[in-house]
């Protein structure tokens, strides 16, 4: 457990970032509906940015990696991965918003300096911030929960933090530059903003940075690629409905027969 001196410190570090109250963001409830996030939104259930992007993406790589290692063996470091970017995000919240924290299992720490990097390396063009861990959507079509809006080198930003097991290459994150960019869409339709651009802030367990930018004509072309995505799980949704509806009308057949 941390003591006085470092609770201090840490509740200093998180008071060094301002907060602005530019911006009200709304409370959605996160709902799971057979492997599906949903986000109700005023009423309305709205698919996640991530579960449209899954639904969505190719993959024919991570088929590959998980017949390389093992089913059991890819099952283990998914878990472990989403256990460690789970808490890492925490301690990253818990510093935004000024307030102390510790987890002192072993993950916890690992993901403790992790977040640590982050904060020395990513955090320090953030002038000041509107909204941590907050819900963002576009009405009547998707939802989503961003890590960090915020002023960034005088820019206003969407952040997303991510923990990875090794580093990144551009090419391997395209669905990380997407929800960068239906977040950004989705702020700006409702609120009325200008985001900029937005920032991906990776951390390796063994400390290893990286910060990926998407700006300018790039964060629109995500715009439109996103916006084809969610044109194509919209489509699979409604293929997925009808083809319940004949299964439901040819049990109701069979039944009567």
């Amino acid at each position: 457990m941390m003591d006085d001196k470092d609770i201090e410190e840490y509740h200093n570090i998180g008071r060094k970032i301002k907060k602005s109250d530019r911006y009200t963001y709304v409370d959605a409830a996160r709902i799971e509906d057979h492997g599906t996030r949903l986000y109700d939104v005023n009423g309305s259930r709205l698919p996640s940015v991530t579960t449209v992007l899954g639904r969505t993406k190719n993959t024919e790589f991570l088929t590959k990696w998980k017949a390389k290692v093992g089913e059991a063996e890819a099952e283990r470091i998914k878990n472990v991965s989403s256990s460690r970017g789970t808490a890492m995000h925490k301690f990253l919240e818990h510093y935004i918003l000024g307030t102390g924290y510790d987890d002192l299992t072993e993950l916890g720490q690992k993901a403790k300096t992790m977040a640590e990097k982050i904060i020395d390396v990513g955090l320090t063009p953030v002038g000041e911030w509107y909204g941590s861990e907050v819900t963002l959507y576009y009405p009547g079509l998707y939802a989503g929960s961003t890590d960090l809006v915020c002023s960034h080198n005088g820019r206003e930003t969407v952040v997303d933090f991510k923990q990875s097991n090794r580093p990144k290459k551009k090419e391997w994150i395209e669905d990380y530059y997407l929800q960068i960019a239906a977040y950004a869409m989705a702020h700006d339709y409702v609120h009325n903003s200008k985001i900029e651009q937005g920032v991906i802030m990776v951390c390796t367990p063994d400390l290893y940075y990286q910060e990926f930018t998407v700006e300018g004509p790039e964060l629109r072309r995500y715009k439109h690629e996103f916006l084809k995505r969610l044109d194509m799980y919209y489509d699979l949704v409604h293929d997925e409905k009808e083809k319940a509806k004949v299964n439901i009308t040819k049990e109701d057949f069979d039944v009567k027969s």
